[in-house]
């Protein structure tokens, strides 16, 4: 009779190996996770640490953890102070802010949905031309703009500070590239039942794509808020100014009020956090949907 040879027992190493290489690289990579998070709060820590801090404690030759007598009447002192009206300023900020992000977001889905959807031999070349209002700086439109807007009696008036930028070309690009992959049968269904451009639009296209709509405010809401240079234009007066510029008044060219600054600007930031936390989860996955078909 043939011998039967008897298999070897198999080692149990590599998967010990893999195992002990998975903890490791695990290990390391919350710890380089950590770090980056730390790094990454240190300025939000050194801007609330000098916002309860003295002048004299900011700009002083020894560096302190805490500062020595938090100072919370910086915040009475902000929003006491009647050259700058701080408060007016946040409300103006968001009145802008939320007003142009809707604004861009109708336009711009509109414009990007035409783009995509309905038949137009120039509609290449209207997008081309799109594109190419990307590559003109935004300073080279301020003094027509100005001009225009001015001729319209629109200075120091949400419509000065808020109609002017309701059309994005890069909202429009991402908008038509995210509609470019948009399932063509849901459309064709709603044209069935008689509904025309418009109406699967707003009843099919819309529901469908909140999450990138979410996205899209997310980026708008932020890019409204720090908007400096245009309100910087068109609000003369205190009563109109923005957050921002407001934030620009306490640095001037005799004195630099720092713990006014950095007190502002901790306050100024705390909507732009609220709004990033709640729509945080939609913002990545919009982006990424804009890539789906080119």
């Amino acid at each position: 009779m043939p011998k039967v040879r008897k298999s070897a027992p198999k080692s149990d190493t590599p998967s010990r190996v893999r195992r002990g290489g998975g903890v490791m690289s695990s290990t390391g990579l919350y710890i380089a996770t950590g770090v980056a998070a730390l790094l990454f709060l240190i300025p939000f820590y050194i801007l609330v640490r000098n916002a309860l801090s003295t002048d004299a404690e900011i700009t002083g030759e020894t560096w302190k953890f805490f500062p020595t007598d938090i100072q919370w009447g910086n915040i009475s002192e902000l929003f006491g102070d009647e050259t700058v009206p701080f408060a007016q300023t946040l409300w103006n900020s968001a009145v802008v802010a939320t007003l142009h992000t809707i604004g861009v977001l109708l336009v711009c889905s509109l414009a990007g949905y035409g783009l995509a959807r309905i038949p137009y031999k120039h509609a290449n070349k209207v997008f081309y031309a799109v594109l190419g209002t990307l590559m003109v700086p935004t300073a080279v439109t301020f003094v027509p703009s100005f001009v225009l807007v001015s001729s319209l009696g629109w200075v120091d008036t949400y419509r000065g500070l808020i109609i002017p930028g309701l059309f994005s070309g890069f909202t429009c690009f991402l908008f038509r590239q995210y509609f470019l992959g948009f399932p063509k049968e849901l459309e064709e269904a709603a044209r069935m039942d008689g509904l025309g451009y418009w109406g699967a639009y707003w009843r099919v296209v819309v529901p469908n794509s909140l999450n990138f709509f979410a996205a899209m405010a997310t980026i708008t809401f932020i890019a409204g808020w720090n908007a400096f240079l245009w309100p910087l234009v068109i609000g003369q007066d205190p009563s109109s100014w923005t957050v921002q510029v407001a934030l620009s008044s306490y640095m001037t060219n005799q004195t630099v009020v720092f713990h006014m600054i950095f007190m502002a600007t901790a306050i100024s930031i705390l909507p732009l956090v609220f709004v990033f936390l709640f729509l945080q989860r939609w913002l990545v996955q919009g982006i990424a949907q804009t890539g789906i078909k080119g």
